[in-house]
């Protein structure tokens, strides 16, 4: 297995490209509210997913493996280190944004994980109020959420 660990400030400039080369955002990736994991083998970055805790609901995003570290159940592994994480921080759900375009099988990705569909506009303020929600993703993009029981 892949070890995944919390990301480190060196870690940002690797960090940064692959989101970049998934076409992810990377505007707001500084925000201190943001907890970055990396899952890193012999010292290339394979993978990436980040929750940004606003109250006690957090954000799921950033989840992307390089083309190198596909195949190994690794967006997986990500997802449920990021699910522990957030429950490890007593956030009682997570959201995520699905970019349809980018993201074509992420729907089957997601559901086989416990995430429904959710509208946009039910979300909770502290969420809408993220870069993310505002404007780095579009209105086109998917809302889903994912009620996460006691740690």
């Amino acid at each position: 297995m892949i070890p995944i660990r919390p990301a480190t400030a060196a870690d940002h400039p690797a960090l940064r490209a692959l989101l970049a080369a998934s076409s992810l955002p990377v505007e707001d990736i500084a925000v201190d509210t943001i907890d970055f994991l990396v899952a890193e083998l012999d010292g290339a970055l394979l993978g990436v997913v980040a929750v940004q805790a606003c109250g006690d609901i957090g954000l799921l995003r950033s989840l992307t493996v390089d083309a190198n570290g596909r195949g190994r159940g690794l967006g997986q592994a990500l997802v449920e280190r990021a699910e522990a994480h957030a429950r490890a921080r007593g956030l009682l759900r997570l959201v995520l944004l699905r970019l349809v375009l980018l993201t074509e099988t992420a729907a089957a990705f997601f559901s086989r994980r416990g995430y429904v569909p959710a509208e946009r506009g039910d979300m909770p303020a502290q969420i809408q109020s993220t870069a993310q929600f505002r404007s780095l993703c579009p209105a086109t993009a998917s809302c889903w959420s994912k009620h996460l029981g006691p740690p």
